[in-house]
């Protein structure tokens, strides 16, 4: 009985525990009486719990094992957390055409490489009711984005950002836009460089950005850009701004997978090197280096010149498994081949520039160049040379700057040897041994001294060369003009260019430019005979434009008559003279006492003019010809007679106003003025708009024009004892007329004229 009521016992236990499970496993429906529901739980997701690399717009789905009722599935019991964040997605929660599933679309988007917990809360329920037992938790990771941008936002593009798996390599590129070239990569909001070149691979490690840096290209450099094809295919070397004519080195390493083919420009090939040097840059240059998949069944030839610039390569490639590959490196100016190495290890393994080997595996090898040197030797004599930098030997390539110093006494001249030129400091490139010599020589030096103005030299140097030009220019002060140059150099050009042959002294002379002369009624005269009268021989003397007078009797008026009134004053049939202006003297008549009042006026402005152009007046005259004044161009000025007494008798005088109508000359001669010789008369040439009435003439005792007869004279002469033009002997002549271009005035003796034509001016 006692074993009989135990297994009662146990039954009775057992059915309780199956009736507690299912009571508290699985509530029973409210609904329909009499039906128990099936538990509800998640048969899957997707996203898949703990899954990596999510598209951010993914939608995510909830799988349950049962028909679920879609009002119990809701933002209370269907969540997401960003984990970053503790922050809880909002989204909108749906059902589809199956009504176990549900899904989930945020509203806000989901960020890129971040972790996200999804809870399906147990409250959820199916259509009869019956809750979940649990909560369901799974979770996923975002995929990483990587972000590339252009700095300068106008310096270029970029190709290759997105979203890609975490781990995965990514082939991005940078291309220059026109004016602007590459510089590097770097990671956003640092300086430091991820890569040198404008394409290359970026292995996945997270969110990331990219910059790609950019600098304009300035004016005189010249730009070189490099592009991969494929992108993927491989990176480059030698992007960047040059100047012209630099050589450039450009290289490129293909990424595992691929091989170089060659390079090319608008699609022209150039070079199936991967190093390739770019002789004389002249223009802005695009290069392409080619790449193409290396087939399962080959290997690969990697070659590389180590330095870039020291050579090109052969021979790269795939190649068939067993194949025989030769490759063959050549130098470029400037380097030597040295030997073949293990790319990485640096293994030797040839010394030749052709190498050949069988293939039974990828080889990366490297050709290596060394620079040569070279001597550059220099020597001066009579001065010394410095170098900088200053060594030994020097790379190839490397520019020398030359500096000449010359010894006292000295002066650099030029280079010769394997330099020419006279530029110093002189910048050597030095490709090969050189020998070069500074040359020196003498110098002179070249002082110039200037009263009452400056003298400028150009060049203005301290010292000059034997043989040296150089040009003088004087400028006078305010109230003075140049007149003429004296020491080591003479006449009145200016500027003067000088020769340098010896050591030079030259001064430059200047004068006080006079105030205009006052004639007064003296003015209206073309000639004047003082107390003593005028004396006319021939006939075809006239005085044009003007009159003649005395304050003596017009008795001592003689071959003349009034070109006015047609008074005649003591004509003979051989001695007939022209005054077109009137005749001025004291009675007896013709003359009158209102004539002798004119008369005595003129020689009082005749005397006061005298005057004011003498020596006492206006000091400070030069003597450039030492009294001979023929076969001299003369500037503007004074000019004083050193010996008292000035001539013109060698050639012509040439007065030069260069290009002032204003311009004055005033010659003082303490004592006589001589033109012309018994052999032949002189004249006075006017140019550079020289004027006549300009030109005044004061002479101490008397004044010869052209004794011989003809010539021209020009200017007012005011002398003291008497003016003579021509010579009796000249009387009868019709040829031969003496011209004065001004006037002829005597103070105290008489003026004596024979066939002569005054044009008062």
């Amino acid at each position: 009985m006692k074993k009989r009521l135990s297994k009662i016992t146990l039954n009775k236990w057992f059915l309780f525990l199956i009736l507690f499970a299912y009571l508290f496993a699985c509530k029973k429906s409210t609904e329909t009486e009499g039906i128990v529901a099936l538990c509800p739980k998640v048969l899957s997701t997707n996203p898949m719990d703990k899954a990596v690399d999510i598209v951010y717009n993914k939608e995510i789905t909830v799988t349950f094992n049962t028909e679920m009722d879609s009002t119990s599935v809701n933002s209370n019991t269907f969540l997401i957390k960003q984990v970053s964040t503790a922050t809880f997605l909002s989204g909108k929660i749906a059902t589809t055409s199956n009504p176990a599933v549900f899904t989930f679309t945020p509203e806000v988007p989901i960020l890129p490489f971040n972790n996200y917990i999804v809870t399906i809360k147990k409250a959820a329920s199916n259509r009869y009711r019956t809750a979940m037992i649990e909560n369901y938790v799974f979770s996923f990771t975002t995929i990483p984005t990587l972000s590339l941008i252009s700095s300068p936002i106008l310096g270029g593009t970029t190709t290759g950002g997105g979203n890609f798996a975490q781990g995965s390599k990514v082939a991005i590129a940078a291309v220059p836009a026109i004016g602007f070239t590459f510089v590097n990569w770097t990671d956003s909001g640092t300086i430091t460089s991820v890569s040198t070149s404008p394409t290359f691979q970026y292995t996945m490690s997270g969110n990331h950005a990219l910059v790609a840096n950019f600098t304009p290209v300035v004016l005189g450099k010249l730009a070189v850009n490099l592009i991969s094809s494929p992108v993927a295919g491989g990176t480059t070397l030698g992007t960047g701004a040059y100047n012209v004519d630099d050589d450039v080195a450009i290289a490129t390493t293909p990424n595992a997978g691929y091989t170089f083919i060659n390079w090319t420009e608008l699609g022209i090939e150039v070079s199936k090197s991967p190093s390739y040097q770019i002789l004389n840059l002249s223009a802005n240059r695009t290069f392409v280096a080619n790449f193409r998949l290396i087939a399962s069944s080959q290997f690969a030839v990697v070659l590389s010149s180590i330095p870039v610039a020291g050579g090109t390569t052969t021979g790269s490639g795939a190649f068939n498994a067993g194949s025989s590959v030769t490759v063959e490196a050549s130098q470029n100016t400037g380097y030597t081949f040295t030997n073949w190495t293990e790319a990485g290890s640096g293994t030797i393994v040839y010394t030749t520039p052709i190498y050949t080997f069988v293939l039974n595996a990828n080889k990366n090898l490297a050709a290596n160049f060394t620079l040569n040197t070279y001597t550059l030797n220099t020597t001066a004599l009579n001065g010394t040379v410095t170098k900088n930098p200053s060594a030994v030997t020097y790379n190839h390539g490397t520019n020398v700057i030359l500096s000449a110093t010359p010894n006292t006494g000295y002066v650099f001249t030029s280079w010769s040897g394997d330099a020419t030129g006279t530029s110093n400091p002189l910048t050597v490139k030095v490709i090969s041994n050189k020998n070069i010599t500074a040359n020196f020589t003498a110098f002179y030096t070249l002082n110039t001294t200037a009263l009452n103005g400056i003298v400028t030299k150009n060049p203005d140097q301290a010292s000059y060369v034997s043989g040296a030009s150089v040009q003088l220019t004087a400028s006078p002060n305010a109230g003075y003009t140049f007149t003429s140059w004296s020491g080591n150099a003479s006449g009145i050009t200016n500027p003067l260019t000088v020769n340098m042959t010896t050591n030079k002294n030259i001064t430059a002379n200047f004068v006080v430019i006079p105030p205009p002369v006052v004639l007064g009624t003296i003015a209206n005269f073309g000639s004047y005979g003082g107390n003593a009268g005028i004396t006319n021989q021939g006939l075809h003397t006239v005085i044009n434009n003007g009159r003649i007078g005395t304050t003596a009797a017009s008795t001592l008026i003689t071959g003349f008559h009034d070109g006015i009134s047609g008074d005649v004053y003591t004509e003979t049939p051989l001695n007939e003279g022209n005054v077109t202006g009137s005749i001025y003297t004291a009675p007896p008549a013709p003359g009158t006492a209102n004539s002798l009042i004119v008369a005595t006026k003129a020689l009082a402005d005749a005397t006061a003019a005298y005057l004011s152009i003498s020596p006492a007046s206006i000091p400070g005259g030069t003597d450039p010809g030492a009294g001979e004044l023929g076969g001299l161009t003369l500037a503007p000025g004074i000019y004083q007679s050193a010996s008292g007494t000035f001539k013109i008798t060698n050639l012509d005088l040439i007065l030069d106003g260069k290009g002032d109508p204003n311009a004055y000359w005033i010659f003082q001669s303490a004592s006589s003025l001589t033109v012309g010789t018994p052999a032949g008369a002189r004249s006075i040439i006017l140019i550079g708009g020289a004027s006549a009435k300009n030109v005044f003439w004061y002479v101490g005792s008397t004044a010869v024009i052209n004794y011989s007869g003809g010539g021209t004279m020009v200017g007012t002469i005011i002398a003291n004892s008497g003016v003579t033009l021509s010579s009796p002997a000249s009387s009868t002549t019709t040829t031969a007329q003496t011209v004065l271009n001004g006037r002829a005035i005597s103070l105290v003796s008489s003026v004596t004229m024979v066939n002569t034509i005054i044009n008062n001016q």
